[in-house]
């Protein structure tokens, strides 16, 4: 185990390097806000930057690796945010959000009505916090619905 940690830190360090210098090419407008673009990739960079390092002087010697039943609900997971990711162009941010907060609500909870209210308050709660108050364009519904 102590092998594979070290060399998971060290291919996320060449990831979070190449992460970085595709960040230095963001490109900043004269009208930016005084952080800039790219700060936030900056941040998260240098974020995994240290913490492979602490993977690879420090490696964990007697790691668990998840069941299969574990493994299968992180496909699932992977599996709606892909999904999640494709629809929202196309559909508009409030139904595709709905989906995929409650079928991740429902992974956590497996209780279908809760994790439903729970997809639907996320996506409704969101939206209004993105469009309304923070003012994101954002369109909540497929083009011609409305």
């Amino acid at each position: 185990m102590i092998k594979a940690d070290r060399i998971f830190g060290l291919v996320m360090i060449l990831v979070a390097l190449g992460y970085l210098f595709s960040a230095t090419q963001i490109q900043t407008s004269f009208l930016s806000d005084p952080v800039g673009p790219r700060v936030f990739p900056y941040l998260i960079g240098v974020t995994v930057i240290l913490c492979s390092v602490v993977l690879v002087l420090r490696p964990d010697a007697n790691a668990d690796w998840p069941g299969l039943s574990t493994l299968l609900q992180l496909a699932i997971a992977l599996a709606v945010l892909i999904g999640y990711s494709t629809a929202v162009r196309p559909l508009g941010f409030i139904i595709p959000t709905a989906i995929a907060a409650g079928v991740l609500s429902y992974q956590i909870n497996p209780k279908p009505v809760t994790a439903a209210a729970t997809g639907v308050g996320l996506s409704v709660g969101l939206f209004v916090l993105f469009k309304m108050i923070l003012g994101l364009g954002l369109q909540g519904f497929p083009r011609g619905w409305f």
